[in-house]
């Protein structure tokens, strides 16, 4: 099988070049150059053999099967009717790889909202809905949850106004952004075939094809297609391959026309910037691919700083430019946001570990795409010498020397592996945010040249078939095994996303697949404690601190389930021990004070509510329950300050009047006591009448 760009591939600049093919209509065992008369001109084609290697390759595939001594007309009717099926198959080929990726993936229409990131970004957020003036300002003007992606709010935007708050709606743009990219990406696997395989064209086709779908049903492109809050990823890599597509027809281009397609790709990298800053290594994908396979830059590397280089080297000026402001935007999205993970929690010395990994992993998943999941946890401790971290570093050397190795034989190799190093890079660890190892996801754009490898060598295959150079059984063999692969690649990618569906889904799967997620067991703990399941909550809660003792906010959660059950001791324990490690925790000096109050001991209850209140002055429910603590206490008089402070922060916050009305009534004033009980009964009536007789018994 014929790896991409492998010892038969076309070699320019220096490079080897394989012998020409035989002559049309010449007999068997006959090979290289025709025979010319002593002082004859060379034909055009003896000269390079550039430009007419595929045409060659395409009539003499069309013409395997004629006899000895067919006339040069029926092979040039022969080459006619390949290109009319090529360029039919141009038309048809994308549109119907975008029709079998939503076909494949449509599970994701049956999904809804899930409790990761959506609350924050769609389902609680009130800011993006719609596409007025004060909806686009503030989609220009934010780096919500650390990322700049104003025209991912935009498209977001209209999702709402076409679907107001329907889940699918949402999911209808992401499937049909993603299919667009299975179409566009297979155009853009056809020009790079092309320039780098002496594939014929029936071939070239079937290698593009295999190449978008490996790309569109893998499941490891569920995470981005099937969750709204990935927008970002289909929107970006939606303009990513329309900027290559653009950058591939402006180097076929001359003069005025030339700047134009280049104006037009420019301005496509911005779209995709501002729809998520991962695509700002885009420049030095371009600079491979110049490299190899278009060979606008020599093997030479001196030849890069002559002048015929320099046209390229100017053209990249703005892309540059533009990825630097991506790198930009990127980093401080994550730094305001204190997204980024502190050396005190991985040192520099351990990252490397970390890129290593990463590297690795996604190769990994790309070729055995099991065990996926929506996070994969960072350790407490990252041990380089750790199998764990020492297994994917041998790994990623030894291809690393591999492809160097094969680099004359074998351009496409090293050509893949450098672009994906470098597209993996500013998520590899290096600069590391967030909680994860990795993330499915970071595998959209970057693992795109496993794709092509792929698709290659299924052209490969099928071009010794249509020589006959394999026999019928081992012809047969291998199709069977690669439809049944890419059929098992579309039934992986439509159950990844069915993975999706809702949140208690999410995260059994996760679970499942990966059962050391101490992270896992507490979301799932968080989503059935809303639903008032607080027993099976507190199993995950109590499973994930066996996972990871030291996440303090495991602790509370798990003293929130106490509480609510009234176990107020082991509540106690939980909440003192957020406030040891996190003395400015608001919420757990809140809740600690509240578990000493209802426990009869208001006044070291009263001590946590005080410091609670000294660093939210204005929170209406700290001030609440400090109203509550000094009234216990005996000191109802204080408390009313406190309370009237609360009900005139947030006047619909019924637990301010609540405690408004205790606190009068210790203090015997009756009527404003039946004040507070009358705005308590316009904001919550059921509670009001419960609180009735307190009122009745004082009058």
């Amino acid at each position: 099988m014929t790896p991409l760009g492998g010892p038969t591939s076309e070699i320019m600049g220096g490079l080897s070049k394989p012998p020409k093919p035989p002559a049309l209509g010449a007999p068997r065992g006959v090979r290289g150059r025709t025979r010319q008369s002593r002082g004859a001109p060379r034909s055009p084609d003896s000269l390079t053999g550039a430009e007419t290697i595929e045409p060659a390759l395409v009539a003499s595939t069309a013409a395997r099967d004629r006899e000895p001594g067919a006339t040069a007309s029926r092979c040039v009717c022969a080459t006619a009717r390949d290109a009319g099926r090529a360029h039919w198959l141009d038309r048809l080929m994308p549109v119907s790889v975008g029709v079998v990726t939503f076909i494949a993936l449509s599970a994701t229409l049956r999904n809804g909202f899930v409790e990761w990131d959506d609350p924050v970004l769609i389902t609680g957020n009130e800011a993006y809905r719609g596409l007025g003036w004060r909806q686009i300002s503030w989609m220009f003007g934010n780096i919500l949850m650390g990322h700049y992606v104003p025209i991912t709010w935009l498209t977001l935007g209209l999702d709402y106004v076409l679907w107001g708050m329907r889940p699918a709606g949402y999911h209808l743009t992401n499937l049909l952004l993603h299919a667009a990219n299975a179409a566009m990406f297979w155009l853009v696997a056809l020009r790079l075939l092309t320039a780098a395989t002496r594939l014929s064209s029936h071939a070239l086709h079937v290698a593009a094809t295999a190449t978008a779908l490996f790309f569109a049903l893998h499941p490891l492109r569920a995470e981005s297609v099937a969750w709204i809050t990935e927008r970002r990823d289909v929107l970006s890599g939606f303009f990513f391959f329309l900027t290559i597509l653009l950058y591939l027809h402006s180097a076929r281009q001359r003069g005025h026309t030339y700047w134009v397609w280049q104006g037009l790709a420019w301005l496509t990298y911005l779209l995709a910037i501002l729809s998520k800053s991962i695509v700002m290594t885009l420049p030095v994908v371009l600079i491979v691919l110049d490299f190899y396979p278009l060979r606008r830059l020599g093997p030479d590397w001196r030849s890069w700083l002559r002048r015929p280089a320099w046209l390229v080297w100017r053209e990249k000026i703005p892309f540059v430019a533009l990825g630097l402001l991506a790198a930009l935007l990127g980093y401080y999205g994550q730094a305001a946001n204190r997204y980024l993970t502190s050396l005190d929690q991985v040192h520099w010395t351990d990252r490397p570990a970390l890129v290593f990994y990463s590297v690795w992993f996604y190769v990994a998943k790309t070729f055995l795409p099991l065990g996926l999941a929506p996070l994969y946890e960072l350790p407490a401790r990252v041990d380089p010498l750790a199998w764990t971290f020492l297994g994917p570093a041998l790994g990623v050397v030894a291809i690393t020397v591999t492809v160097l190795a094969l680099r004359r034989r074998w351009p496409a190799g090293l050509a893949v592996w450098i672009s994906y190093g470098v597209m993996i890079a500013p998520v590899s660890g290096a600069v590391h945010a967030g909680h994860q190892l990795a993330h499915d996801r970071y595998s959209y754009l970057s693992c795109l040249g496993w794709a092509l490898l792929v698709g290659a060598a299924v052209g490969a295959f099928v071009q010794l078939v249509q020589r006959r150079a394999l026999t019928r059984v081992v012809a047969h063999a291998g199709t069977v095994a690669l439809a049944a692969a890419f059929l098992g690649l579309a039934v992986l990618g439509s159950q990844q996303v069915e993975a999706w569906r809702d949140t208690e889904t999410l995260w059994r799967t996760a679970i499942d697949a990966r059962p050391d997620c101490a992270i896992c067991e507490q979301n799932l703990g968080v989503h059935l404690f809303k639903q008032n399941l607080l027993d099976a909550a507190r199993g995950h809660y109590e499973r994930a601190l066996a996972l990871r003792p030291d996440r303090i906010k495991f602790h509370y959660n798990l003293g929130l389930v106490f509480a609510q059950v009234n176990d107020l001791p082991r509540a106690t324990v939980q909440f003192a021990r957020v406030v040891k490690e996190r003395p400015d925790d608001v919420q757990a000096l809140m809740n600690l004070g509240v578990a000493l109050m209802k426990q009869r001991r208001a006044a070291e209850g009263l001590v946590h509510l005080r410091r609670a209140m000294m660093l939210k002055p204005d929170d209406s429910l700290v001030l609440s329950n400090l109203g509550l603590a000094l009234t216990e206490t005996g000191n109802a008089a204080a408390a009313v300050g406190v309370l009237q402070r609360a009900v005139a922060s947030t006047p619909d916050a019924a637990g301010g009047y609540h405690a408004l009305m205790r606190a009068h009534l210790a203090l015997g004033n009756v009527e404003a006591a039946r004040t507070a009980h009358d705005a308590l009964g316009r904001i919550d009536p059921a509670r009001a009448r419960a609180l009735a007789p307190l009122l009745a018994v004082e009058w």
